[in-house]
Formats: structure tokens, sequence, C-alpha cells
């Protein structure tokens, strides 16, 4: 057999195992994924909620708001409700502040470090004006570095920060409804 002969046998070996090589790849790949979906695994972004409709009343900042939409629409088999009397619960942001202050200074006495807070109060009644959760009060901080020499950056860098525990937050309120809710449930039977 020529030296042609065998490489194109070779190639024609090589190609003839390629799909099989993928099918064995992909197989790997999803086994652990599909052991996670049977044994119930869930993101952890996603909350079981017994309403299916949720309209979000009170003085929520823009922000908050969004972030609380966003997390019950992907998070949550709910809706949002426009109008609180399509809705079979509400969610009523009673306060909400933001807060920042000095965590440490460095040794020439200049502020090396921030500690960002949120302290956000709520309140959850059904359509019939019932306490489902009375009010509440969730807080949260997050300690920000920060350098006199790059003070827009900072400003910049905070705003993130800010993101990301709005959203920690509005998963943390639903989170709450939830556990009320079922304990409400198990308080009636």
């Amino acid at each position: 057999m020529s030296a042609n002969q065998l490489k194109s046998k070779q190639s024609t070996l090589g190609t003839h195992f390629l799909p099989v090589r993928r099918m064995m790849l992909g197989m790997l790949v999803l086994t652990p994924v599909s052991g996670l979906l049977a044994c119930g695994y869930r993101l952890r972004g996603m909350v079981d909620l017994p309403y299916r409709v949720i309209a979000i009343t009170g003085s929520p900042t823009p922000p908050m708001r969004n972030d609380l939409q966003q997390v019950i629409l992907t998070g949550t088999d709910a809706k949002v409700a426009i109008n609180p009397k399509d809705a079979d619960v509400l969610l009523e942001i009673t306060n909400e502040v933001y807060g920042r202050e000095i965590l440490t200074y460095n040794s020439s006495g200049q502020i090396s470090a921030y500690r960002l807070t949120i302290r956000v109060g709520f309140r959850a009644i059904d359509t019939a004006g019932a306490d489902i959760l009375p009010d509440t009060e969730i807080y949260i901080s997050r300690d920000m570095d920060f350098s006199n020499s790059t003070v827009l950056a900072t400003d910049a860098q905070q705003q993130p920060f800010l993101t990301l525990m709005r959203k920690d937050l509005a998963v943390q309120i639903l989170r709450r409804l939830a556990a009320s809710s079922k304990s409400q449930q198990s308080k009636s039977f």
C-alpha cells in the first residue's frame, strides 16, 4: 500500500469517528447537568411564590422598582401588575435609604475604604388588606476600597456595587415573601 493510499484511508477513518467523538463529548457534558436537574436543583435567583400577580406599591426608587420587577419576571413564575387591583399580593416598599460611611483611613490620614449600605423597609398585603408580611426591614452592606488619586473612577465603581446590592435585596425580599406565605399556609391547615 502506498503512502497516499494510507493517508486517504486514515482521513476517511478520522472523519467517520468525528460524529461519534462529538456525541461522546456531548454526553460527557450533559450527564452532570441532567443529574442536577433531576434532583430538583434550581438557580439561586429562583423563588417559589404561591402568587401569580404581584403589584409593587409604595415609594421605591426607580432603580429599585426596576430590579424588583426584573427579579419577579426572571426568578419566579409570577407577573408584575401595573394596576394594584389586578394583583394577588401588594408588595409595598415603605422606605429605602442609601448610605456611605468611612470604613478605614490610611497611614497619612486619608480615606482608604468606604462601607456602602442600603436599608429597605417593606410589607406585603393581600387583596383583602390582611398582612402577609408585616413591616420588615432588610439591610445590606458592602465594603469598597477608595483611592484619592482616582476619585472619579471610585464614584463610577460605586454604581455597579449599588446595582448588585439592589438585586440581592430584591431576591431577599421575594424569599421573605415566599417564606411568610409558606408559614401562613401551614398555620391555616
